[in-house]
């Protein structure tokens, strides 16, 4: 028997598509724009909004996959199941629709992957907020590639993750899952996420698409009322660049309406932009019910199959995790005419030719899942150097590293490892609904960590407090304990959650950024002790620290995962040096709400306009080492540069400690004149640089013209002429070096075609880094 031309794995993924779809009735098209979910009819508590309100109508798996199914939904991420009996869950389900279907076309499996394959068992990497503070894009791809790797072997086809959210508020919940609030760091590090994971075979999801972040008030779903430059210029420039840069071949809407307009039912946003502006021609899927959300919450839809068809001519191809809207309704709205077949055809094309890119289409494909480990020493491995490289050192005054014999490690998070793991890690995720199961890896507490760091120590221990209860029953033991001790460690912070439980996370959003719960009290009486107090802060957001800068040191780490304790242990005993950036800023006061860095002048502190100075208390790219870096000599290759032409900027950075350290070199530029309101600095590029005590290395930037380019009056894109002021140094606030260019020539428009990055060259480097 002939195999049909869909079989043939020589043609183009297109052709085959194309052959494949002139093959299928109407039914088995519009099932390939569906989702099935199997297992989440047993339901214990939600992982996804409303999970508990759409589970009701689900519908058995051998209904659903009758005409063929688009996506499986987390095989491995609804319950605790082993590595290998996730690997035969998968293969059995594949082996159902191929052998109980027409066309035996296999699904493309998806899981969430934002700290690791999110499944029981699997190595808890870093919360993405951590990777941000690493700066280090070579290590971020690293991590994606393991995680690919663990993935595809498991019969795993796409990731969901990264999530590329600029951060606008800190209260939002999810500032956790972002990479910072700076665009040009978000899209460096997030098309280097996905890089690692397209390039080892999995599909990467880029979301949330868009403007998720800067929903009103920080509140998690709620409205979103920024103008058409804001979108342009802060929001949307990573997603750009991990398709271009990243190869990313998936986009995720988010929830959100923008000004009245919900993400999914956003023609101009989902295919005016994405697909006509950018070119992109992989696959929108929906997020979790946000198209049956179309009428429930957004109440712009009065069916599901009216949502489904508002979805369907925005530009979402495939509904996940359920197929609700894109099923019989909208079957019957194709066969009436009112939604056309082409649209049907374009969004089935689009998926079939992902299909066939993943090898589901080819003649000898069979499910190849197969256990492995899924914590195995390399993951390990990165996850420690990951956790090491992202933790800040905010402050100190010579306490740290720590001598002392006699220690005091008190505070919520301080005998806590699920402290150290985000929303969407496994233990904090889905765990808490299987209490027998534990948090499934080995992932010693900080206090664990000191013990097994420094033997000689005497470590003495209390809670203190709970995280977010108002217990304060347990102050006076920990008081007790840091005045017996030389030094006091006060570990405070959150515990991720979702939907409420948990003081970070999806919909943990916060009223204020004062630390949850009592904490703060706990570190006023422990500073009232006169024990000289380390504060280490492990969370989800930024906190306001202005009332406890009489601590003898400050120290942020962002959720660092199953190695967080071995990693924070090694740096405050001083086996390891800090390298940590703040990829967000930290607050001065907790009620100011102040906005990130990325502001034009009025956005800052104007004395004689407003009384609140919203300055905060570490700025935008701080964080200090056991050692120290002097800026000297920077200097320009161009002090003319036509608006569509380079410079080079280069300063060199000299380590004027005694010890090794990490330092990351950090270019701003300023636009000093333009036809609207520019920030006051905004990063240009970044360079992590390892140096040795006294060693010096100049680090060389190419800046080209369309890094500097922003949404005009007009609202296109484009270079003006004018003076470029550039800075390098420390932090956003901690420029020592200065010098400016004039940009010369015509105004020029900088479309999709534009310079997307800042390559940057250091002697001793092997290729550039971003």
């Amino acid at each position: 028997m002939t195999e049909p031309t869909w079989r043939d794995s020589a043609l183009p993924a297109a052709a085959r598509a194309e052959a494949l779809l002139a093959e299928m009735t109407l039914e088995e098209k519009v099932a390939q724009l569906g989702s099935a979910w199997p297992g989440n009819e047993q339901l214990n508590g939600n992982v996804a909004p409303m999970q508990d309100v759409f589970a009701r109508g689900g519908v058995p798996f051998e209904q659903a996959r009758e005409n063929g199914i688009g996506h499986l939904t987390r095989v491995f991420g609804t319950a605790p199941v082993s590595a290998a009996d996730g690997a035969a869950r998968v293969e059995a389900l594949q082996r159902e629709i191929v052998e109980e279907t027409r066309l035996g076309i296999p699904a493309i499996v998806h899981e969430e992957c934002l700290t690791g394959f999110t499944t029981y068992g699997a190595t808890v990497y870093p919360a993405a907020l951590a990777w941000a503070a690493t700066f280090d894009p070579e290590l971020v791809e690293r991590m994606a590639s393991a995680i690919a790797d663990d993935m595809r072997a498991s019969g795993v086809h796409q990731g969901l993750s990264p999530v590329l959210d600029v951060v606008r508020d800190y209260r939002w919940g999810r500032v956790e899952e972002t990479l910072g609030e700076d665009p040009y760091l978000v899209g460096t590090l997030g098309a280097a996420y996905v890089r690692g994971l397209e390039r080892h075979g999995i599909v990467a999801t880029l979301k949330h698409f868009a403007g998720y972040s800067a929903s009103r008030a920080g509140r998690n779903h709620a409205p979103v009322s920024i103008g058409q430059r804001e979108l342009r210029d802060v929001i949307l420039p990573p997603f750009e660049m991990a398709i271009r840069e990243g190869g990313a071949r998936s986009v995720m809407n988010a929830y959100v309406d923008l000004d009245g307009v919900p993400a999914a039912a956003n023609a101009p946003l989902l295919t005016g932009i994405l697909r006509d502006e950018w070119g992109f021609e992989g696959v929108v899927v929906s997020d979790y019910w946000a198209i049956a959300f179309l009428g429930s919450m957004h109440r712009v839809a009065d069916s599901a199959g009216q949502a489904g068809a508002l979805a369907l001519a925005a530009g979402i191809d495939v509904e996940l995790p359920d197929t609700l809207c894109y099923g019989k309704e909208l079957v019957e709205l194709v066969r009436s005419g009112e939604v056309p077949e082409s649209l049907v055809d374009r969004a089935v094309g689009r998926l079939l030719r992902q299909k066939a890119e993943l090898g589901l289409l080819d003649a000898d494909w069979a499910p190849r899942a197969r256990p492995v480990d899924l914590d195995s020493p390399r993951n390990r491995a990165i996850a420690r150097e990951l956790a090491e490289k992202s933790v800040v050192l905010l402050a100190n005054d010579g306490t740290l590293p720590l001598r002392a014999k006699r220690i005091a490690v008190v505070g919520p998070c301080a005998d806590d490892p699920l402290a150290f793991m985000g929303c969407y890690s496994y233990p904090n995720h889905v765990l808490p609904r299987y209490p027998e199961y534990g948090i499934g890896v080995d992932a010693p507490s900080l206090l664990e960590s000191l013990r097994a760091e420094l033997p000689d120590a005497v470590i003495t221990s209390a809670a203190g407090c709970p995280i977010r209860d108002e217990d304060r029953s347990g102050f006076a033991e920990a008081v007790e304990a840091a005045r017996d001790a030389d030094v006091c460690i006060a570990v405070v912070g959150d515990r991720a959650g979702l939907f409420g439980e948990g003081t970070s996370g999806e919909g943990c959003d916060a009223p204020d950024l004062r630390l949850p719960g009592v904490q703060d009290e706990l570190l006023t009486e422990l500073l009232a002790t006169g024990t000289p107090v380390v504060v280490v802060v492990v969370s989800g957001r930024p906190y306001a620290l202005g009332d406890h800068t009489g601590a003898a040191a400050l120290v942020q780490a962002f959720m660092p995962g199953e190695e967080g304790g071995p990693a924070l242990a090694g740096v405050l005993s001083g086996r390891t040096n800090f390298g940590g950036r703040l990829p967000v800023q930290v607050p001065r006061v907790a009620g100011a709400q102040p906005s990130t860095y990325l502001q034009p002048p009025l956005g800052g502190n104007s004395e004689g306009i407003s009384n609140l100075d919203p300055s905060p208390l570490f700025p935008f790219g701080h964080g200090i080492s056991y050692t120290t870096f002097d800026y000297e000599d920077l200097t320009l290759s161009a002090r003319e540069v036509p608006t569509d032409g380079a410079v080079e900027v280069s300063v060199r950075v000299r380590n004027s400690g005694d010890r090794a350290g990490d330092e990351v070199v950090q270019l701003y530029f300023s636009d000093v004149l333009a036809q609207v309101t520019r920030p006051v600095r905004q990063l240009a590029g970044f360079a992590r640089v390892t140096l040795d005590a006294g060693e010096a290395r100049t680090v060389t930037f190419r800046l080209h013209a369309d890094r500097l380019a922003f949404t005009g009056l007009d609202l296109r894109r484009i270079v003006e002429p004018g003076t470029i002021e550039v800075f390098a140094g420390r932090s956003a606030d901690d420029l020592p070096c200065r010098a400016a260019f004039e940009l010369t020539g015509p105004v020029r428009e900088a479309g999709h075609g534009r310079v997307l990055t800042t390559p940057v060259q250091s002697p001793g480097e092997t290729s550039p880094v971003s």
